[in-house]
């Protein structure tokens, strides 16, 4: 099997990169924070070789993909028309779509957005739910929550500081602190008062076997080059994006659906994960499958590579 190819797009104002595998049907990947499409190349080999057209660009303000300077260029509509105009760029009228971490609600939401080029859904530990009338940030306010690290990284400048100051620590530590390999902890997401994010991770004595020294470096060329700023500015727009929905309030995804997470993914100790994922059957009627896969952390695709594709391959041979 070839490796992937690599080319240059021009799509909804801005120049991505695309790592492309194998040909057939489209499936399009959308990583999450912070990645890469690198993140998905295991995913990309397994579809390719089962006759599929396997897709992951870099998505908005990450790695070779362009990066606009304004905040507000980072809103779910944003990124979803990036989606949109990809699958036009390539040369097709539909695609599967696939998303993990930020990429999940980017793929959840071009499916409900574009149900007439998104035919299919698959979104990795973040669940679905759709636009309702309190938002992330504000929901936290309520609760009396000030140090969530979605807040931390509101302010510009302070998490791209600290991040920047060491790159390949700084992803070592997340990606570790992350997956199942650390000790399980209940607060993950919860900083310490006048602490950084990195204060709350995890420094491992060695790497876990999903994550190779050569892996590591190639994403820490990646930040190096890159910056974080792109990615920590999706959450900048935690409100802004909230605020556009409004018109999809209460607006369900009807195409064929499948949800996978790790049993030891902080993302489903949100406060709300539980409720998404029991009231999938109302809000995915089309579900065909929802996998908590055991020991296994927050980089599912990667800690769990096999276990992914067999079901990714399995979801795709229902469609």
């Amino acid at each position: 099997m070839s490796e992937p190819s690599f080319r240059e797009i021009q799509a909804n104002g801005i120049r991505m990169r695309v790592a492309e595998q194998g040909s057939g049907p489209l499936v399009l990947f959308c990583h999450g924070w912070p990645e890469s499409w690198y993140s998905w190349r295991h995913q990309l080999k397994a579809l390719a070789a089962a006759g599929y057209r396997a897709v992951a660009p870099d998505m908005r303000g990450y790695g070779g993909t362009e990066a606009p300077q304004e905040i507000e260029q980072y809103t779910l509509l944003h990124l979803v028309g990036d989606m949109v105009e990809l699958v036009k760029t390539l040369g097709e009228n539909q695609a599967v779509i696939v998303g993990h971490d930020w990429g999940g609600p980017v793929a959840w939401n071009s499916a409900m957005l574009r149900p007439d080029i998104f035919r299919a859904v698959v979104g990795m530990s973040v669940p679905f739910s759709p636009p309702g009338h309190v938002d992330f940030l504000g929901a936290l306010q309520k609760l009396g929550i000030k140090t969530f690290y979605m807040q931390y990284f509101q302010q510009p400048g302070v998490a791209e500081s600290e991040f920047e100051r060491d790159v390949e620590a700084t992803l070592r530590r997340i990606y570790f602190s992350g997956s199942g390999d650390a000790p399980e902890r209940s607060s993950f997401g919860l900083l310490a008062p006048g602490k950084g994010f990195l204060d709350n991770t995890i420094d491992p004595e060695a790497l876990p076997p999903w994550l190779s020294r050569d892996d590591l470096a190639y994403y820490a060329g990646e930040f190096r080059r890159a910056g974080f700023r792109g990615g920590l500015n999706w959450y900048r727009n935690l409100r802004r994006s909230w605020e556009l929905l409004g018109p999809w309030r209460g607006c369900i995804i009807r195409q064929p659906s499948m949800f996978i997470a790790g049993a030891r993914d902080g993302v489903l100790k949100f406060p709300a994960s539980k409720a998404q994922i029991e009231n999938f059957p109302g809000t995915l009627p089309g579900i065909r499958g929802c996998h908590i896969l055991e020991r296994a952390g927050h980089w599912i695709q990667r800690e769990r590579a096999a276990a992914v594709n067999e079901l990714l391959l399995g979801f795709l041979k229902t469609l």
